[in-house]
């Protein structure tokens, strides 16, 4: 009898338990955080195509190396930011913007305290960088560990679909 726990299936495609946790748990303590309520609706062991207007992304260096982006509707951004700043902005403004650096630097953390002691850990991550814009599309090396989760926004008062998503990715390889 094996004592390795198997990977999950989901929908016909394994994917890693330990990134898998590390990434929900994270999200929904930073967004805990901000006074945002999220779910999981979605997982892909394959890049997917970033679909919000925000996307912060953060290098990693350790046991592995890599980069983790969170990718976010502008609605789901403008709440987020308001409930982790306390403020009302309404709009995306640059303060919007640097909190999405924050939350995204948040949510790393969580990652990088997650793993620390797997041979997924990394123990050193660069400032948040943050693209403001939509239609671009990361290219990602062959043989990395990939994983996105995407989370829907519990916000009644948001309307479309894609204006409550968040796609949290990372791109990691063993070193």
């Amino acid at each position: 009898m094996s004592t390795v726990a198997e990977e999950p299936v989901l929908a016909g495609m394994q994917i890693n338990q330990q990134l898998f946790t590390a990434i929900t748990d994270s999200v929904q303590c930073a967004l805990d955080m901000c006074d945002t309520k999220v779910r999981c609706v979605g997982v892909s062991a394959t890049p997917t195509q970033e679909t919000g207007i925000i996307t912060g992304m953060i290098g990693v260096h350790g046991k592995v190396s890599g980069f983790i982006s969170v990718n976010i509707a502008e609605q789901f951004v403008i709440r987020a930011v308001e409930g982790l700043l306390q403020e009302e902005f309404g709009k995306l403004t640059s303060q919007v913007v640097d909190g999405a650096g924050e939350i995204t630097n948040i949510i790393v953390g969580g990652i990088k305290s997650a793993l620390a002691k797997t041979p997924w850990g990394f123990s050193q991550i660069t400032v948040p960088s943050v693209i403001v814009g939509q239609n671009f599309t990361i290219a990602y090396s062959r043989g990395l560990e990939f994983l996105t989760v995407t989370f829907e926004h519990e916000d009644p008062n948001v309307v479309r679909f894609e204006e409550r998503m968040m796609h949290v990715s990372m791109s990691l390889l063993t070193i």
